[in-house]
């Protein structure tokens, strides 16, 4: 797919070069579902017909039905390193350390995990590896610093997250809030929509009491995880922080991959879709993003080169 897009890019510079109007699509819309019954427990056996998928209010027939343990998982672990954390931190990264142990032994071998920290900064620690002993090395040396840039650390890691096949999450190890980033929220939530990711925020905050938290970031953060499909966990330290991760790894193991071309869809001056999943079977509870970037109203009349970019490959 990425060498598609690059000699779609080349044919379009030439093309421009010579004064040509061209239109390019690429419509496929990926989604990708969780499903749980009254109980709350995770349903993997369904089957194409028990899914119903609307773009825009409007029906779609299901092109592509998968269940998603054969696909291989693209992983941003984001590490909040900032001075809030430091007393935390060691905690913290002993629980990100089993995560991955369990993760790439019960997974796809094509399974693959990139660290990234972020304070006042963003650091990519180690690129897209299958190998945990880099990334424990590089935890075990984090040390927390000042600032909190959460949003752009959202945004950088979803522009190396979009050119990645099969599925993409970011799992954010934080205490909620930004302080220093330079994009703001929706620059990162859009970000993460453009690069199909799934966001789990693991909002670790011991403190109970509302005047001891970011409940405006943690409440951010919630809207990311809704907004992509994810959702948040907000554990303690110790066994309950081990626990939100190994609920992580069973929703991941337990996904589906449903994927559409979009017909008779009707166009706002909004780019963004939304996007519906419900179930035919009573009682089942569905999770899926909300929508995703295509073609808008005003398209149909600009001239020139257009490009709608939906939500990855298949």
């Amino acid at each position: 797919m990425l060498q598609w897009l690059k000699a779609a890019s080349a044919g379009l510079v030439f093309a421009a070069a010579l004064g040509a109007q061209i239109r390019v699509q690429v419509n496929l819309v990926r989604v990708v579902a969780t499903v749980k019954d009254p109980a709350g427990k995770l349903v993997g056996s369904l089957n194409k017909e028990d899914f119903e998928l609307l773009d825009n209010g409007v029906p779609q027939q299901i092109a592509v039905f998968e269940r998603e343990t054969a696909q291989p998982l693209s992983v941003a672990m984001m590490v909040d390193a900032s001075g809030s954390t430091a007393k935390d931190l060691k905690y913290e990264t002993d629980s990100v350390v089993r995560f991955l142990k369990a993760l790439f032994s019960s997974g796809n071998p094509r399974d693959a995990v990139a660290l990234y920290s972020f304070n006042y900064q963003v650091t990519l620690h180690n690129y897209f590896t299958h190998n945990h002993v880099p990334l424990e090395h590089s935890l075990r040396m984090l040390q927390g610093d000042a600032g909190t840039s959460l949003y752009d650390a959202i945004y950088l890691a979803a522009g190396e997250l979009e050119s990645r096949d099969g599925r993409k999450v970011m799992i954010i190890v934080t205490d909620g809030g930004d302080t220093t980033s330079a994009k703001d929220f929706h620059a990162a939530l859009n970000a993460a929509q453009l690069a199909d990711t799934v966001i789990y925020p693991v909002l670790v905050v011991p403190i109970a009491n509302d005047a001891g938290r970011n409940t405006g970031g943690e409440h951010a953060l919630i809207s990311m995880a809704e907004g992509t499909g994810g959702r948040v966990f907000e554990p303690t330290l110790g066994d309950a922080l081990d626990q939100a991760f190994s609920e992580i790894i069973k929703e991941l193991r337990t996904q589906y991959l449903l994927a559409y071309y979009p017909k008779d869809v009707p166009l706002t001056k909004d780019r963004f879709h939304r996007l519906q999943v419900r179930m035919r079977r009573p009682g089942l509870r569905v999770t899926s993003r909300n929508g995703y970037y295509g073609e808008a109203e005003d398209d149909r009349s600009r001239p020139g080169t257009r490009m709608t970019l939906p939500s990855g490959n298949p």
